[in-house]
């Protein structure tokens, strides 16, 4: 990578950020950018600088990780959200990827585990722990391959809509729009607008 990658590290325990960040910044090409302790201090540090790359606690105090990454993805589509907790049930992992997190990584994991899930994110795919694989296995199956936000942008385009009046309709920017546009492309293999939109009505989105 040519650039740093930009982490955002979101825990309500001082001591585990305080871990986290040595041991990110020890990681060439790596840089802790921003910490928050909730979700209030997390939303204002978004504004203030866009990471690349957040690493967040399901539990904390208040809005919980799995709504603060809802948050995000509709809000800062961009930014890739690692899901890093001790919750290893597959109803948590399920639904941290159904509102767009991109990797889930357990705290016991070994450091690498972390710098793998980061690598991955960043790479345009999807990262889950081997204690999280074997919980999926025992239990459920991983979420669907688009989000709800995304799901639900498909199901406009399907409907002849254009980004600006996408945008309208679902409260988003046309920039945010695009985005999840794009997303949708990259995740379903998909070559250009026309493509985009024969995928949607083929599929029936609209029934959604």
């Amino acid at each position: 990578m040519d650039a740093d990658v930009k982490l955002m590290l979101v825990d309500d325990h001082p001591l585990v950020r305080d871990g986290l960040r040595v041991r990110l910044e020890t990681v060439p090409g790596f840089s802790v950018v921003a910490e928050a302790e909730d979700a209030i201090s997390a939303l204002a540090a978004m504004l203030r600088i866009q990471p690349d790359v957040v690493l967040m606690d399901i539990a904390m105090r208040g809005t919980s990780g799995i709504d603060l990454a809802r948050q995000f993805h509709e809000r800062y589509p961009q930014v890739q959200v690692i899901m890093l907790t001790m919750h290893d049930q597959p109803q948590y992992v399920v639904e941290a990827f159904r509102v767009g997190a991109r990797g889930y990584v357990l705290k016991d994991s070994p450091a690498q585990e972390i710098v793998a899930a980061v690598h991955a994110v960043m790479a345009g795919k999807r990262y889950y722990s081997a204690g999280v694989a074997d919980a999926l296995a025992a239990g459920a199956s991983p979420a669907p391959l688009l989000t709800q936000r995304e799901q639900e942008v498909l199901k406009l385009i399907a409907e002849g809509l254009s980004s600006k009046e996408i945008a309208s309709r679902l409260d988003l920017s046309v920039r945010t729009v695009e985005t999840h546009r794009l997303n949708i492309k990259r995740k379903c293999e998909l070559e250009g607008s026309s493509a985009l939109v024969k995928f949607a009505v083929e599929r029936k989105w609209t029934g959604l």
